[in-house]
Formats: structure tokens, C-alpha cells, sequence
């Protein structure tokens, strides 16, 4: 292992120092303080650190380096994904996460704290019922889908009707099931100001939600199947952004149905 990787890896409590100082310079007291350190346990990883020329003493503090600060910028990135897949490994394990973009992949670390919403074989509409819960706290809906069940369009067409800001991407084989079976709830739909619907024509293997308060997404499992039963959710501030960034970098690339129902 190169002597830098062992430097920043080996040590919690070098790891930890190189994260906090992403923040800005730190006193001793302060890194005392809030890493919850002694003196003889701390001070010779910040003598390594200082020899490696990852972070430097100024007065009383200490802060990253040029080279501390790209360091610390990769370790807080690799520790926060870490966890998030530690948290919930049988879920990513099973499901296929290569169906998302590449650029956000890199980005699950910002899915911090996430939960799964299943229902057991004998309530197979409960995560329905949470997920259509946690959206009427909301004011604003984003979602993409390749599905359409049969509670969505008229669900989706009152939170419209109420004034809330309700943006739709759907996959080609699910907006024309739309126009098939809820061609009125469609042509209502799309008229009001507050509501949009879009088109992506290349297969989707995930579907998900992100309102103001909450990130949800449901995925194919690895074998092809998917799973309706099983959503992740995260309420964080940092898997809001994620879900509102995947959104736009879908919407980019779909087509806008006009309020004749035609794209």
C-alpha cells in the first residue's frame, strides 16, 4: 500500500482530522473538542499528517494543504458512499444499480441515512400507501416512472388540480398505456400550468419521487424483476439535491408532451 493511501486510510483518527479541516482551520482546543481527542492520542497523527505534507500549523491551528484539501475532498467522498452502501448492502447487492447514470453513482454518498420501505406478501400496496403519504406533505413532485399503476394517474392529476407543482417523466411504453387506458385524466393533466409531462424514449430501469421533502426511488432487481415492494427513502437535505439533479438530467434528454397529449 503506497505510504500516502496507509497514511489516510489506517488511522480514524487521522481520517477524522482531515474531514474536519475541510471546514476551515481548527485550534487545537477545537479539534480537542469536537473529535473527542487527547493530547497524547492525537498528537502524533497530526505530527504524520504535518510530515506528509497534508496539513501545516499556523499560530495555534492547523489547516489542510493544497494537497490536504484534494486528499480530504476524496476520503469524505469514499467514507460517506462507503456507509451509504453499508447501510443498506442487501439492497444494493440485489438491485441493479447500473441502470443510473455513472455521474450520479459517484454521487451515493449524498444518499445519507437512507431507508427501505417493504411491504410484506400479504400487504402488497403498502408501500403505495406510505409513499402516496409522504407525496401529499409535499408542494412540489418530481418523478420519473417506466411503470403506471393504477392509483398514479388520478392521484397525480389531484395533486394538480390543487395547485401543486407536479413534473412527470415517463418512459415511452408507460405514457402510451397512459393514452390507452387514461387518455381523459391525461388531456386534463396537461393543461394546467402547474404540471408537466415528458417523455424519455430510451428504456428506464428505476423509478423515483423527489419532492421538497423527501428522495425515493424503486429499482429493477439484479435478475430483471421490478420490485414494487421495496422503495428507498432518504429525507436529507444532500439526497433532495441528488434526486432534483437526477430529475434535471433526465428532463434534458426527454421530449415535452404539449397540451394536445403529442411529443
Amino acid at each position: 500500500m503506497p505510504d500516502l493511501v496507509a497514511t489516510v486510510t489506517t488511522s480514524e483518527k487521522r481520517k477524522n482530522l482531515l474531514i474536519l479541516l475541510r471546514g476551515g482551520s481548527r485550534s487545537w482546543d477545537e479539534i480537542k473538542t469536537q473529535l473527542n481527542v487527547t493530547a497524547s492520542g492525537m498528537l502524533p497523527q497530526i505530527k504524520i499528517l504535518e510530515d506528509e505534507g497534508l496539513i501545516v500549523k499556523e499560530g495555534r491551528s492547523y489547516r489542510l494543504t493544497d494537497v490536504g484539501r484534494l486528499v480530504a475532498f476524496h476520503l469524505d467522498t469514499f467514507d460517506s458512499t462507503m456507509t451509504v452502501i453499508d447501510q443498506q448492502r442487501k439492497y444494493w447487492n440485489e438491485h441493479d444499480i447500473s441502470a443510473l447514470p455513472w455521474e450520479f453513482l459517484v454521487r451515493l454518498g449524498e444518499l445519507k441515512n437512507p431507508r427501505i420501505v417493504e411491504a410484506g406478501i400479504e400487504e402488497s400496496f403498502e408501500p403505495h400507501n406510505q409513499f402516496l403519504e409522504m407525496i401529499l406533505r409535499s408542494e412540489k413532485v418530481a418523478g420519473i416512472s417506466p411503470i403506471v399503476h393504477p392509483v398514479y394517474p388520478r392521484f397525480f392529476l389531484s395533486l394538480a388540480q390543487e395547485g401543486r407543482e407536479v413534473r412527470l417523466i415517463l418512459s415511452k411504453n408507460a405514457f402510451n398505456k397512459i393514452k390507452k387506458e387514461y387518455y381523459d385524466l391525461l388531456l386534463e393533466g396537461i393543461q394546467y400550468e402547474n404540471a408537466s409531462l415528458a417523455i424519455y424514449d430510451d428504456p428506464l430501469k428505476f423509478a423515483f419521487i423527489v419532492t421538497e421533502c423527501f428522495f425515493s426511488i424503486s429499482m429493477f432487481t439484479t435478475s430483471g424483476i421490478f420490485d414494487s415492494k421495496q422503495d428507498m427513502v432518504s429525507a436529507e437535505p444532500s439526497a433532495i439535491k441528488w434526486g432534483e439533479d437526477l430529475f434535471s438530467y433526465y428532463s434534458d434528454l426527454s421530449h415535452q408532451v404539449n397540451r394536445k397529449g403529442r411529443y
